[in-house]
């Protein structure tokens, strides 16, 4: 493993670094001031957890969730780490590793749902189901030009995102580009962190449930976003 290419700093916009002295965080620590003070993030208080009835008066949010596990993934962390130097005797996994690792895993934790819907996976059921049922019937119509079958003005991975519609690969989009920060960007995150949370490395094309490989169960991008993780692939070795 070659952990300082997995454990990679860069951002897919490159940052002006400061002068050595005045902002002593890693680039990790910056993902996690940047996530834990964007409205993407605190709009998880909206979305209720799912949860079973229960006498008390405590509704958890998306929000709390992912604040919990946040801190069991860095917790996680510690102890993967912890097994990598004395277990396993990897030499060339670093101090340093350790600490990055962890920082990415806590940031992890916070975004894991960024991208869900509401009501979690029946949300996403419930758009794939609409898709499935109305894309075809939906028409496109440039100026001076007929009206033609929107499934027939996109190419096939499209009208595949729409079918196979996915939170995780949601938050990808959310965190990349949706979340106005400063540019296009988005919150222009580091690309190990990014890489973290891609949990099917392939497209809606590659789908296949029933193939066994848990590869290929759901999909990992959108076909807007197919640049965006061919970098993190190519930039974290993965």
């Amino acid at each position: 493993m070659e952990w300082s290419t997995l454990l990679c700093e860069d951002r897919i916009r490159s940052l002006v670094k400061r002068p050595t002295g005045t902002d002593l965080r890693t680039e990790f620590e910056k993902d996690y001031h940047r996530i834990i003070g964007s409205a993407s993030f605190r709009r998880l208080q909206d979305k209720t957890q799912v949860f079973p009835l229960d006498r008390s008066d405590f509704i958890r949010t998306r929000l709390t969730h992912s604040l919990e596990v946040s801190s069991f993934a860095k917790s996680l962390g510690q102890n993967i780490s912890a097994s990598i130097r004395t277990v396993i005797k990897d030499e060339s996994f670093l101090p340093e590793h350790a600490l990055a690792m962890c920082d990415i895993l806590q940031c992890a934790g916070l975004i894991h749902d960024i991208g869900n819907p509401p009501f979690g996976h029946f949300g996403e059921t419930a758009i794939q189901d609409w898709f499935k049922r109305r894309l075809p019937d939906l028409r496109f119509q440039r100026s001076g030009e007929e009206a033609r079958p929107l499934d027939e003005v996109l190419n096939r991975q499209m009208v595949e995102d729409f079918y196979h519609f996915e939170g995780n690969t949601q938050a990808l989009r959310v965190v990349t580009k949706l979340h106005f920060l400063v540019d296009e960007h988005g919150m222009n995150l580091t690309k190990a962190l990014l890489a973290s949370i891609i949990k099917y490395p392939g497209s809606s094309l590659e789908v296949d449930k029933h193939s066994g490989n848990i590869k290929t169960k759901k999909m990992g991008y959108f076909y807007a976003d197919r640049e965006a993780f061919d970098d993190i692939q190519a930039s974290c070795g993965t």
